[in-house]
């Protein structure tokens, strides 16, 4: 069971540390447990009813009212502000509170309302992905188990494939065609299937791959499919390489008939010269503008 300290808590929640003492002390809120040394530590089930609280405070509650309510009805609570509710930090509070207690009907809810309100694209840029780097920050510190991220990164795959699936298609005949996937001992597609999804939106042509694809099998694909872009992802590792900067150059050489797209945490600090097709998407603003640039002078160029 993943344990916390009170500045765990406090980083977590945004909830001082002599806040939450005060609380203890005088709401009986809850009750620390105690190391042999006598150190105070909190659980899950602690973490998920303070992220609760704070969201309850943060939309004008009192602490003493809600220190007065039964554990379930913060969940109700929490759920109603939920289906209204546009702030960004109160909705990762909520879906890391869902995703803690592995309540999938709570996910959902905060996902679709904001789907509803603002559309997929936004939905990922303003939500998903800043929940994405908070989840990191909990696997970093021990928070959370594989399986809470294995259930998280489910569910909001599954969103993406029904958007995906749902698309009313937009091909133009002379769009560029796109070439996606995730090199070998890469798991984490849920970049990719985003990136999956602004393409076919945008009208260009798309081969899906997928996570862990052999290089010898992207080379058969890409001699018959000769795609004018090639799209991949470094999140976690790179198996085979040393460094980013061999793999680039790996890259650079294996795809040198295609502008090659890279994306993922691995090239965020990456700051050495490239070869001249190959193009750093460091965050969505510059894959959509890199994106969107093609595709008006692929437009042109059929005229």
């Amino acid at each position: 069971m993943a344990t916390f300290s009170i500045s765990d808590i406090e980083k977590f929640t945004g909830i001082k540390a002599h806040t939450l003492r005060i609380w203890e002390q005088r709401y009986n809120l809850l009750t620390p447990k105690r190391t042999e040394t006598k150190i105070r530590y909190y659980d899950g089930e602690d973490l998920k009813l303070l992220l609760n609280v704070s969201i309850l405070l943060n939309n004008g509650y009192k602490i003493s009212k809600v220190a007065a309510l039964e554990k379930s009805l913060i969940d109700k609570a929490v759920y109603e502000i939920s289906s209204i509710d546009t702030l960004q930090s109160d909705s990762i509070k909520g879906l890391c509170a869902a995703m803690l207690s592995v309540d999938e009907h709570a996910f959902n809810k905060i996902i679709s309302t904001y789907m509803n309100d603002i559309g997929l694209e936004k939905t990922m840029s303003e939500l998903i992905f800043p929940f994405l780097c908070h989840i990191g920050v909990l696997w970093m510190t021990g928070a959370i188990h594989p399986a809470h991220e294995h259930f998280i990164t489910n569910l909001i795959k599954q969103k993406l494939y029904v958007a995906i699936d749902s698309q009313t298609y937009k091909l133009r005949h002379e769009a560029p065609k796109f070439l996606l996937y995730l090199p070998e001992g890469e798991t984490h597609e849920i970049g990719l299937l985003f990136a999956n999804y602004i393409l076919q939106n945008r009208g260009f042509k798309v081969v899906y791959l997928g996570q862990m694809t052999p290089e010898e099998d992207i080379i058969d694909v890409f001699e018959f499919y000769k795609p004018q872009y090639i799209f991949t992802s470094v999140t976690a590792s790179i198996e085979h390489f040393d460094s980013m900067k061999d793999f680039i150059q790996h890259t650079a050489d294996i795809w040198k008939d295609a502008k090659v797209l890279i994306t993922g945490n691995q090239i965020l600090n990456y700051s050495l010269e490239t070869p001249k097709n190959i193009h750093l998407m460091k965050d969505l603003n510059s894959f959509l503008s890199f994106i969107e640039k093609d595709l008006q002078q692929a437009s042109q160029h059929s005229l």
